[in-house]
């Protein structure tokens, strides 16, 4: 087996890169293989992502062309048209293009040293005494299978879960992944462009949302998910049924479209063994409110890099050490993550009439002021708690927590 790198990253998206960065900003020999031959392409997700998330991993730079938008706030339908609507002093999200996105994460790994092959795929873990020892990779799509060793691998392949099966790791839930189509539309009319629209009814998007994002070019990011059914027949129904879209999507037209699975079950209960670490995606990283996994991966990449590389320092790449990457990411999200989980499942259970009915009463109550104290989109059940304290939370959270009850029978 050909010697490689101290660490090999399998995926070339943002969560591999951003690992392979800071591992290299440590001083580690990485090597990262991207199947495919351009970084970021075919690009499948919305890219919509919080600000400060942004700003806590370094990012805050960004401008246009990668930066398509800045939104202040959400529009929140519900299915039978009651809006609901939130508005921030200044912009909490923007749209990125997520092309442009991942080669820019991907050019900063590089220029931090990083080896990153284009056109080169892991086709398997090699495992030898019970640790994962390196990898296969059919390189530039030759035919050839080569063996390259390396201390550490990191799956960074996204939500495919090859390697976690080879691993002997548990894999996503099936039954908690929804279906996602992502589209980019022009002809829309009525927008706010600095407003990013939700739609919520199982009649449009069961288990999931709909989202219309306007960018500054007149253009606009349009999609939704599914937990069953076909995704393109659920958004052919919401551009020509749904009573607050219709009159403005009826005649816009679809420019590209592209179809990809979310993950909404919650980090994996374990995501490394001996010489193996999964990142992102593979490891389930993704926010189940509201499908989000950039930040939380990228996040989440930043601790698996700093603890592989305390492995290597001290020689010990056994579970037994690479656990601590586990019990850091647990720190910092698992209450995030369990609040999450509660109103993912609230919100799979309750009706579309609830949903109008909860629609109504958020708009009619004023939360909109209590939810301007919301802190963060990324950290929800810290932002959560922070709120509890506002008096005139209560009303709100008590008609909430109701409706929360009701969905338990």
């Amino acid at each position: 087996m050909k010697p490689f790198s101290d660490v090999v990253v399998a995926g070339g998206g943002p969560c591999g890169c951003f690992t392979a960065f800071n591992l290299a900003n440590h001083g580690v020999d990485v090597t990262v293989f991207e199947e495919h031959k351009e970084i970021g392409v075919p690009s499948h997700c919305a890219g919509h992502l919080s600000i400060r998330g942004l700003e806590r991993l370094g990012l805050h730079g960004l401008h246009s062309p990668i930066v398509e938008n800045k939104y202040c706030g959400a529009v929140f339908h519900s299915p039978n048209g009651k809006q609901f609507r939130i508005r921030f002093s200044s912009p909490v999200t923007c749209s990125v293009n997520r092309t442009l996105f991942d080669k820019y994460v991907a050019e900063t790994a590089e220029k931090a040293g990083v080896r990153l092959l284009r056109g080169s795929r892991v086709e398997s873990l090699i495992i030898e005494d019970e640790y994962v020892r390196g990898v296969a990779v059919k390189r530039d799509n030759s035919g050839t299978v080569e063996n390259v060793s390396a201390k550490i691998v990191v799956d960074a392949e996204g939500i495919g879960s090859r390697f976690l099966r080879q691993a002997g790791l548990q894999v996503p839930n099936r039954d908690l992944i929804v279906n996602a189509i992502q589209t980019e539309v022009e002809n829309v009319t009525d927008t706010e462009s600095d407003m990013v629209e939700v739609f919520l009814g199982r009649q449009y998007a069961r288990g999931f949302y709909g989202w219309l994002m306007p960018k500054t070019d007149g253009k606009a990011k349009l999609g939704l998910a599914t937990n069953s059914g076909n995704p393109e027949r659920f958004l052919q129904r919401l551009m020509l049924k749904h009573p607050t879209a219709s009159p403005r999507l009826r005649k816009a037209r679809i420019l590209s479209k592209s179809f990809h699975p979310i993950t909404l079950g919650g980090p994996l209960p374990r995501t490394c063994t001996n010489g193996f670490l999964a990142v992102g995606d593979a490891a389930s990283q993704v926010k189940p409110t509201t499908g989000g996994g950039v930040i939380f991966g990228m996040t989440c990449s930043k601790i698996a890099a700093q603890v592989a590389h305390e492995a290597l320092r001290k020689n010990d790449l056994s579970l037994g050490f690479l656990v601590e990457y586990q019990k850091g990411c647990q720190r910092l999200w698992g209450f995030d993550v369990r609040f999450m989980l509660r109103i993912r499942r609230m919100l799979n259970a309750v009706s579309d009439a609830k949903i109008d009915s909860a629609i109504d009463f958020c708009s009619k109550a004023g939360l909109d002021k209590t939810l301007q104290e919301f802190g963060d989109v990324d950290l929800q059940g810290r932002s959560f708690l922070r709120m509890l304290g506002r008096p005139r939370s209560v009303p709100a959270f008590l008609y909430l927590f109701l409706l929360y009850l009701s969905t338990k029978h």
